[in-house]
């Protein structure tokens, strides 16, 4: 695979980022694309490893380790190598429905699992497949191909994240007659409102959901299921409903003066921002603003990067991140954290690396917790207080929270984002449909199987799993898409 020498003769390369004094300016795409004869360079660093561990997709220690969707890796880097950039698009779509979702998006298991990185930088392989599908599109490759016949089944799929759409995409190329209900304005859920447009942007969304709806997809925005439609009434109209609305309901953090005017969940901060982005450009103010305001954010994944430059780009007086865990170690362990597993190493993401160029250091603070939020009297966020923790182990072998005597903290906050992650679906549709939760309030329903307890009923993605990575809900998508050709035909060729 690849050149057999090319591991020793290239150093990794990735796409670049512009500028973080450029790019805090505007709501554009924070990578641009390395030349093409790069990524051909990059192509021949996949070695002829024998066993390749980037696409077999595991869990282990907590994290992803190798692509969960099992994208056939070392084929399409060698197809690029060789400049056959035609095949590489078609084994990439072999295996994942939306590859300019996951090459802008996805966090990249499939490096970790990279046997060249058990001792030197991994291939780039997150940027390959983002080459390949934008020069598929560029040259006008990806085209919709509907199917050739069609079933007399019906399918409801709810909710148009990654899960829903891979599970709407390949229902439809097996024949059958999808509608997938949003509730949102725009087709894409996650991708369209919970992903910030310099992250993802939204035509790259919407040019996949104008090509899966020219492949004879229904979409249907704008329908909330259980409240505009009921749970009954679906079930009534199609053969076969799944579950794929997510992991919504955002963990809260219940403690004095939560219900002050300025404490926000991120969900709500990141999803009007986007829809006032995307209706007016901002213009019509209809989204909460950072503007010359002191930000708190609360939570140090992903969303919480979101939040920060979001914060930055509406032009905040300062941002500060709070992180409850300790801070991880620069470089990686390779006693206690070894290859393949997922490196739990010190990362900046784009948002802290903006934060450091505009306010001089990392806006992340480790190892705090907040005790209580502070207002005016006109019920306003104005300060909130905190604490130093250390985490102990206790006569179990439990990490406990300890708090720091001495370290109590007021800091001054207009706005607290609470990014702290999601606690499974909203309740709504599960008591409509009956279905049994299980001990994480997720939707039962086992994986490779996706049957809930009610019959012809069927959960895939977040709303299964609980909050995961994008790979996670395409796999998921395509598995549940499966299971339900099997069960509607008796037999399934998905696969």
């Amino acid at each position: 695979m690849g050149k057999l020498t090319g591991f020793i003769e290239y150093v990794r390369e990735t796409n670049p980022m512009r500028p973080e004094m450029e790019r805090v300016k505007d709501w554009n795409e924070v990578y641009v694309l390395r030349e093409e004869k790069t990524c051909e360079t990059q192509g021949a660093r996949c070695m002829d490893c024998g066993v390749p561990f980037c696409h077999r997709g595991e869990l282990m220690e907590g994290g992803a380790s190798g692509c969960p969707i099992n994208n056939l890796i070392p084929e399409w880097n060698d197809l690029i190598y060789r400049g056959r950039w035609r095949e590489a698009l078609d084994r990439l779509h072999h295996t994942n429905n939306f590859p300019e979702f996951t090459g802008r998006v996805c966090p990249a298991p499939c490096e970790a699992g990279c046997v060249l990185s058990i001792n030197e930088p991994a291939v780039t392989i997150h940027d390959n497949e983002r080459a390949i599908i934008d020069k598929g599109f560029e040259m006008g490759w990806v085209v919709a191909e509907p199917p050739e016949n069609r079933t007399d089944k019906t399918v409801a799929v709810i909710g148009s994240g990654p899960a829903g759409l891979a599970c709407a995409a390949q229902l439809n190329q097996a024949g059958h007659n999808v509608t997938v209900y949003e509730r949102d304005d725009r087709i894409g859920g996650l991708l369209m409102y919970g992903i910030p447009n310099m992250k993802l942007d939204k035509d790259v969304v919407q040019r996949r959901v104008d090509l899966l709806e020219a492949e004879g997809i229904v979409f249907k925005a704008g329908v909330e299921v259980g409240t505009d439609i009921s749970a009954q009434e679906l079930q009534k109209q199609f053969d076969a409903v799944v579950l794929a609305t997510g992991s919504t309901k955002p963990r809260d953090l219940p403690v004095e003066g939560r219900d002050l005017k300025g404490v926000h969940f991120a969900m709500e901060f990141l999803h009007a921002n986007t829809k006032s982005l995307l209706d007016s450009e901002l213009a019509d103010g209809n989204y909460i603003s950072a503007k010359d305001k002191k930000v708190v954010v609360i939570g140090g994944g992903d969303t919480g990067t979101d939040c920060v430059g979001t914060a930055l780009r509406h032009g905040c007086e300062k941002v500060t991140q709070l992180e409850i865990m300790p801070k991880p170690d620069a470089d990686r362990n390779r006693v206690s954290n070894p290859w393949p597993q997922w490196p739990a190493n010190l990362k900046v993401d784009y948002g802290q690396a903006e934060a450091i160029a505009l306010q001089g250091k990392d806006p992340r603070n480790f190892m705090v917790m907040t005790k209580k939020f502070e207002g005016d009297e006109d019920g306003n966020l104005v300060a909130m207080h905190t604490v130093q923790i250390a985490w102990k182990q206790d006569e179990n072998g439990r990490m406990q929270m300890e708090e720091v005597p001495g370290s109590a903290k007021r800091v001054e906050a207009d706005i607290v984002l609470l990014a702290m992650g999601f606690l499974g679906p909203e309740d709504v549709l599960g008591e409509q449909f009956g279905l049994e939760r299980d001990g994480s309030s997720n939707y039962k329903a086992e994986h490779e199987v996706y049957t809930t307890s009610v019959d012809n009923v069927f959960a895939c993605g977040d709303a299964r799993r609980g909050q995961s990575l994008i790979v996670w809900a395409i796999n998921e998508g395509r598995g549940a898409a499966r299971q339900v050709d099997l069960h509607l035909m008796g037999d399934t060729v998905l696969p």
